[in-house]
């Protein structure tokens, strides 16, 4: 079975880190390009990271660059998005997803909710 299992959510004041991992299960990673997306009350979804399945570049949205890392553990089958510097404005459910760096997607994620406030 296919699944892709988010976790490492939580509260977290601004200026602070957070680090979440995508697990997936039934199917290798490594085959495919890796998106993260976050789709805050009332907005949009936002792609804000992706890792390239073809040479394992990573790119980031402008809004979250420098203060996000986005990486591949290939042994685990897991990518982890280590987010540092947190705002409030970045308050979403985060989504990891593949198929197309930045969509369209073959696969989601149940989400995992990041609420950064004082």
């Amino acid at each position: 079975q296919v699944q892709l299992v988010e976790s490492g959510g939580g509260l977290v004041q601004p200026g602070g880190s957070l680090r979440l991992s995508c697990a997936a299960s039934g199917f290798t990673l490594d085959y495919y390009a890796i998106g993260w997306v976050r789709q805050a009350p009332g907005k949009e979804r936002e792609g804000v990271a992706c890792i390239s399945r073809m040479d394992g570049s990573t790119y980031y949205a402008d809004s979250v660059k420098v203060r996000i890392t986005n990486s591949r553990k290939n042994a685990k089958n897991t990518v982890y998005l280590q987010m540092n510097s947190l705002k409030p404005e970045d308050t979403a459910v985060y989504y990891c997803a593949v198929g197309g760096c930045w969509g369209p997607y073959d696969y989601w994620g149940q989400g995992t909710q990041v609420t950064v406030s004082s």
